[in-house]
This record gives structure tokens, sequence and C-alpha cells, in this order.
């Protein structure tokens, strides 16, 4: 424990370099003197020049009228902004720094290089048109075929339940985004995790305020303070709610619901169901007793609804990534999370069928675990806030290795695609400035993401995301769909939320290890067909969060 506790406590003094944000495209406003009001500037400057700082350490810049071309390296510390040039010449050159909202301002040598980052505002949905259902039509039927080729089992596959699946997922999408009761009931949920995230900044507070200004300083108004302190304290509620049979009663009725419709096995239905307000390891525990007797089928399904879901804890995070400090913005994206988790649920089971349909016999009775997580309510929300701790500190460190590690491939890119000359004609001819993982990861993933309704404006960005839930984790893809959110890089609001509900799910390869781990320690014996499955079950959740969007992208 005591080692837990350190190591929280350094992650949560840890202030990333990105709280210093600078990157993006920039545009050249003026070169003028320290003080000089005038309207004529030092250098020549055109309408189009800019500057790109990018996240990966690298610059470039171009002054079209002079001609002159320059790139290089960057850093920031203590308030400096140095660059080392490696073209036109090899020179460092430092640079006092000053950020105004969209306004940038590099001084040296009492020279002012101002510039202006263009944001672009998300043009408005429209709402329901033929186009967007068609294009929706053809994502369905492209996710069908391709969930097709990969089965396991061809000739057995039950169309009719899969029919079924699907009807459910879009009578969930229309009743919740377009029936004033339901949406109203998920807007109001959405209130209540908002609220509830509002009491976590009160405990917040409390630990992190400072004594002589009463508030939280600005340094340590970073994401360690300000969003996992919410993954502990909904850990706890939910330990809290599960003790009191609060959760239990939601899942059984859920499970019934879909046992009755698409004539589901008992136990694949409470984890199917589960999976909904449970993280991946903690639905196995509603079907215990049953995981040694489980068929293959049974199995999938149980890791895809994993793998395809998110848990509560993580949920109120990625509330606070994607709504920030506005109450409004939290319960839209509330609304639309709670919404992506209640739809991937049977869209999981869809893929799960297709990939490896049921062929034996299966346990028809429907039963919810009653162990016990506690003796009583107080040492329930203790093992709550324990685990919560060890998920928040999971949390942190996987963001703190992943997201190094993608900056060191984004390094790595950069000087490959430096070397060969291939930075330059990136920067002209698409939209990045470099060669980078962000940009082999958008182009892999923009034409899956395009087939289910994204723009092609926004393919790239959305299938950048794609492919950093898929190869990193689902933080850091939320983290990046917040970021860019921020910056005004999407041309459709449509777009950041289609990429809302493809991220919302575990579907990543660290959570094949976490699954075999985890339900391997509930039934060991099953560790071996656990293995056999991991890949299949992240091919699942992946597809089944896409299936999800797709839907909602025909509706909207």
């Amino acid at each position: 424990m005591k080692k837990i506790i350190f190591f929280l406590a350094l992650i949560f003094s840890f202030t990333p370099l990105q709280a210093i944000d600078i990157s993006g495209k920039w545009y050249f406003d003026s070169i003028k003197k320290v003080g000089d009001n005038s309207l004529n500037n030092l250098k020549p400057i055109a309408s189009d020049d800019y500057m790109f700082i990018n996240q990966d350490g690298s610059f470039s810049y171009k002054l079209s009228l002079i001609p002159l071309t320059a790139k290089g390296t960057w850093k920031y510390e203590k308030g400096i902004v140095t660059f080392n040039y490696t073209k036109p010449n090899d020179t460092t050159r430092f640079y006092r720094f000053s950020k105004d909202g969209d306004k940038l301002i590099l001084t040296e040598n009492e020279i002012n290089y101002s510039f202006k980052k263009e944001i672009i505002s998300p043009i408005k949905m429209n709402g329901f048109s033929l186009t967007s259902f068609f294009r929706g039509i053809i994502g369905i039927v492209s996710l069908l075929f391709i969930s097709f080729l990969f089965s396991q089992n061809k000739k057995n596959i039950d169309w009719n339940l899969i029919l079924k699946g699907l009807l459910v997922q879009f009578i969930f999408a229309l009743l919740i985004l377009k029936a004033p009761f339901v949406s109203d009931a998920f807007e109001f949920i959405g209130k209540i995790f908002t609220k509830i995230i509002s009491f976590t900044q009160d405990g917040t507070m409390f630990l992190f305020r400072s004594f002589s200004s009463g508030v939280i300083e600005s340094p340590l108004a970073n994401f360690a303070i300000m969003i996992l302190p919410t993954v502990i304290f909904f850990s706890a509620i939910t330990s809290l709610f599960y003790y009191w049979r609060i959760i239990p009663k939601i899942v059984y009725a859920f499970a019934w619901l879909m046992k009755k419709i698409m004539n589901l096995s008992g136990p694949e239905s409470v984890a199917a169901a589960g999976n909904i307000f449970l993280g991946q390891t903690e639905s196995p525990l509603l079907i215990k007793p049953y995981l040694n007797k489980m068929t293959m089928s049974e199995m999938l399904c149980l890791m895809s609804g994993g793998m395809a879901t998110i848990a509560g804890g993580v949920l109120a995070a990625y509330i606070g990534f994607l709504g920030g400090t506005d109450p409004n913005a939290q319960i839209i994206f509330a609304k639309h999370l709670l919404a992506a988790s209640v739809m991937s649920a049977p869209a999981a089971i869809i893929v799960a069928k297709i990939l490896l349909p049921e062929t034996d016999k299966f346990e028809t009775k429907l039963e919810v675990n009653k162990d016990d997580i506690g003796a009583n309510a107080l040492e329930a929300l203790s093992n709550g806030t324990s685990d919560g701790l060890k998920l928040a500190v999971n949390v942190g460190a996987m963001l703190l290795v992943f997201i190094a590690l993608m900056s060191m491939a984004n390094y790595t890119l950069f000087k490959i695609g430096d070397w060969t000359n291939l930075n330059e004609w990136i920067s002209q001819h698409t939209e990045y400035s470099a060669l980078s993982f962000n940009m082999i990861l958008g182009y892999i993933g923009a034409p899956i993401v395009w087939l289910i309704g994204v723009c092609k404006e926004d393919m790239f960005l959305v299938g950048q995301l794609l492919g950093e839930k898929t190869v990193l984790n689902e933080f850091v893809a939320y983290v990046s769909l917040g970021e860019m959110k921020d910056a005004g890089k999407f041309i459709e609001e449509k777009s950041i939320i289609i990429a809302t509900y493809i991220l919302c799910g575990f579907a990543n390869f660290a959570s094949i290890g976490i699954q075999i781990g985890g339900i391997g320690a509930l039934a060991p014996k099953r560790k071996s067909d656990l293995s056999k499955l991991g890949v299949l079950a992240l091919i699942a959740g992946t597809l089944a969060s896409l299936f999800t969007a797709a839907i909602v992208g025909m509706i909207l």
C-alpha cells in the first residue's frame, strides 16, 4: 500500500510538458520591434505564411515572399522556447514565449514574432438525411462483411439472431437520441454524473489547494490532479451501489431483456448486461460459478462485451476529457457515452456470434452471482476506494508510458522522414507536417471511419483516434480527441460525436492480457481458451464500437 501511495503521489506531482500547449499550425501575423504599433513589418508576410509546431518536438515554417523555409526541433523550458534549426543553417535560437488564446508571440532580440492560430468551428449537424442513412447502411454492410471474413464457422451463423441484435441497437439509438422521454432520462443521468464529478472536485480541492490562496495553484491544474480522482471516487460509488444491490437488479433487467429477444444463454446475458456498468474484469464476477462450464462461444461473448464497453469509473474521466469545465458540455458527452456503453452491449453479441457461432448446449438459467463485496456499506466503500486507487495509478502509469512511447515513435519517424526528405513532401501534399505515428494510424483508419459516416475532411483525424485506441488505449485516444476538439480541428460536429462512440470501449491489445489475467484468475482451467480467443475478442470489441457509431451516424 505504501508503494501505491508513493507512486500515486509521484504521478500527481507530475506536470506534463503538454500543459504548455503551443502545438499546431500558426499563421504569421506580424514581425515587429517590441513597442512598434505601426502597420509595417520588418520582413514581408503573405497571408498563407505559417509555422508548424508539432507535438513530436519538430517545427517548420515558411515566408513565401522572401523566400525562406526553415525547420528543426523545439523544446520549452522555464518560459523559453528553444529552436534548434537544421535548415537553412545549423543554429540554436532562444525565444521568450507568451500565449493568449489563439495568439502566440515569440520574442528574440527585442523583435516580436506574432502568430495567430486558425480556429475552425465545427459545422453544426443538419439532422437526419437520406445521404447519412445510406452511408450508415453501407457502413453496417461493410462491418458485417468484415465480421464474416473473420468468422471461425461461417456455415452455422445464426443470421436471425444477428438481425435481432441490429434491430435492438437501432431501437436503442432511436430511443436515446430521438425519443424525448428516453433522451431526457439519459440527460438526467448525465446530470447526475456531472454532479458527482463536482463532488469529486470538492475532495480534490481539499487535498491539493494552497493554504495561502485557498485554490489549486495553476502548476497543479493538470490531468493527474483534475481527472484521476474521479476514477477513485466513481469506483467507490460503484462498489457501494453494488453492495446495495442496485447494480445487480439493473443488470438482471437488461439480461432478461437480451435473453428473451436474442435467445442467449443465461450467463452470457448477465455478462453482456454487466459490462454496461462494470469493467471487463469485474463483470465476470457476476457469473463466476458458470465460468468453467461456459462454451467457447459464450466465453467469446463474455470477452467481446468487456472489450466493447467501459466501466463507470473511467466513464467519469472521459466526461472530464471531453466536457472540460463546462457543465453543459459535460452533460451532452455524458449522454453520448452512456448511450455508447448501452448500445455496444448487443453489438458485441452480434459480432461474437458471427465470429464464433454457438453449436453446443448452454445453460439457460438466468442468475446474478450474489457474492458480497463487503460485510457492510463502509467496507464496500473502502474496498471500492482501494480498487479505484489501483485503477487510477494504473491509468496514470499507462498514460505516462504510452504517450512517451508515442512521442518516441513520432521522433524516430520524423528523423526517418528528415533523412529521406519525406517530411517536405508530406507537408506539401497531405494534412500532416511530417512523417509520424499519428499520420500512419490516420491513413490506416481513415477508410474504415469514412465508411461509417465520417466526412472526408475529418476521416484522417478520426482514423488516427481509432488507431490510437486500438494500438495504445482509449484513454490516450480520448485525450487526443479532447485536444483536437478544443483546437477546432474538426470540420463537422458529427465527426466528434461519432469519434466519441468509436472510442467508447476497452478494445486494445493490452486488454487481451488484462482479460486473460483477470478472468483466468476466476477460472484457471479456462486460461488456454482465453488465450485462444484474445485476438478474436479484440476484433469483436472494435467492430462492435464501429457498429454503434455507424448506427448513430445514420440518425444524427
